[in-house]
């Protein structure tokens, strides 16, 4: 798993108030139900973020991390993977959660991804999602899907295929460079897939930074975490 029940994520660098914040259920239009947790800015700037979790599905780090975009001016709402399978309850420590991702499919959360972006409303949305959430939002946003772009940190590329066709809408890759859970030369081969389609992207390597640097525990990458935070409201500014 990329982030533990512990880890919290970095504030960015402005922060804002934030209106409310809260778990709720969404329906996809398969009627799936699935948990939500929802963070509203009390000052938006005009943009959605949904939030794709890494393996353990929506976990507390996921719920604060809504709260920080929320911070920054985005509406947002983070995402479970697991309605299908596990129905709506905790994802805690205990729950078996690789028996869930062997079920997920990528029409499920494509259904997914579709009603957290209706339920954001109006105006540009964008996605963003660790390790195998980094992966499927650059994998959701390269298929368009109605999305403005999608950034990933740390992404693990052996949950998707490369894209067949574009261009998608643009992505941003936030990669860290001691991290071996994708090889360079899977990220070279994506990305070459990328320019055949010609889907525009954009990469930021941290040297020596681990998978999982975005956390506020790791002072030593604190401002590898910064500098994410501002590619992050850049792009998603550019691409608005």
């Amino acid at each position: 798993m990329c982030h533990s029940t512990d880890s919290r994520p970095p504030a960015p660098p402005v922060q804002g108030e934030v209106a409310s914040h809260e778990q709720f259920e969404l329906t996809a239009a398969d009627g799936n139900r699935l948990m939500a947790y929802r963070a509203e800015p009390a000052e938006p700037n005009g943009r959605g973020m949904v939030i794709l979790p890494d393996v353990r599905g929506l976990h507390p780090f996921y719920r604060d991390l809504a709260v920080r975009f929320a911070e920054a001016g985005f509406r947002t709402i983070a995402i479970d993977y697991f309605g299908r399978t596990a129905g709506i309850g905790d994802r805690g420590d205990d729950f078996d959660f690789m028996t869930h991702v062997n079920q997920i499919a990528h029409d499920g959360v494509r259904a997914d991804v579709k009603a957290a972006t209706a339920e954001l409303g109006g105006g540009p949305v964008f996605t963003t999602g660790f390790c195998m959430g980094g992966a499927l939002s650059w994998q959701h946003a390269a298929e368009g899907n109605g999305l403005s772009g999608g950034i990933g940190f740390y992404g693990a590329l052996r949950f998707i295929e490369e894209p067949k066709s574009g261009p998608g809408a643009p992505l941003l890759l936030l990669r860290g460079g001691a991290d071996n859970v994708s090889t360079p030369e899977e990220f070279a081969a994506y990305e070459a897939a990328l320019d055949r389609v010609g889907t525009e992207h954009e990469t930021h390597l941290y040297e020596g930074a681990p998978h999982s640097f975005f956390d506020r525990t790791y002072g030593e990458w604190a401002e590898v975490c910064q500098d994410a935070w501002r590619q992050i409201l850049s792009f998603t500014e550019r691409h608005s």
